[in-house]
């Protein structure tokens, strides 16, 4: 069944931007995005709660041909489905084979949306969320630690073999390899000449420039609370 519109619940710069990326990339401006407010705690409303009771973003609704709506929230699945909808636009290897290419391609999609989401997420948290009466230094030392000493090497090799995280041609991997690189940078990592040059091509994307139109309106830390928020629920 035919998707006829998609909506994008997002917020400027955090997880919900590598799908809205995306959508540019397939769809041009042809969507809908409604922004959730969540430092003013709008992802806590009972009515965003419906939609999405993991309380984040993105969530990516489907309204189909029958009238009946599907809704997705887990940013990775949404690349995935996103590129393998539209083969025409050469955003994923062949999804019917199971070549190398498919292989690297899926490996850099699900590493930079688990094992790496999860780290920079910790970072986040115990550098700007978490008040700083309840910080962890060792949690925030062992994530810098683990994606300087084991990650970064890993896509640094990567990406002195070939232009994108995937190959010689832009992917969705992309897409969510690139939102953790730029994550990555704001915290004073990868750093080297591979990840400014890797960044460097992103940012020349016209799609890449439209899903980061609003970076402006993203703040590191809460506004108001630039000692991390006390009890925050994470």
């Amino acid at each position: 069944m035919r998707v006829t519109r998609f909506k994008l619940y997002h917020y400027p710069a955090t997880r919900s931007t590598r799908v809205k990326w995306l959508l540019h990339e397939i769809l041009g401006d042809d969507f809908d995005v409604e922004r959730v407010a969540l430092y003013d705690g709008k992802q806590y409303a009972p009515e965003y709660l419906a939609i999405n009771p993991n309380h984040n973003v993105p969530v990516l609704e489907m309204q189909l041909q029958d009238g009946s709506v599907t809704r997705m929230l887990e940013s990775g699945a949404m690349l995935a489905l996103l590129a393998d909808a539209y083969p025409e636009t050469g955003l994923s290897p062949a999804p019917d084979r199971a070549t190398p290419e498919r292989a690297l391609y899926l490996q850099m999609l699900h590493f930079a949306t688990t094992w790496i989401d999860m780290m920079l997420w910790q970072i986040r948290c115990q550098t700007h969320l978490i008040h700083e009466s309840e910080r962890d230094p060792h949690t925030l030392e062992r994530y810098r630690k683990k994606l300087t000493n084991e990650v970064e090497p890993q896509l640094q090799r990567q990406l002195s073999a070939t232009p994108y995280i995937a190959g010689e041609s832009f992917t969705a991997a992309d897409c969510a390899m690139g939102h953790d690189v730029m994550w990555a940078r704001a915290y004073g990592l990868f750093c080297s000449d591979e990840f400014e040059q890797y960044a460097a091509r992103l940012r020349a994307r016209p799609a890449f420039q439209a899903a980061y139109a609003d970076v402006g309106d993203f703040t590191l830390a809460p506004p108001g609370a630039p000692h991390g928020v006390p009890g925050f629920p994470g």
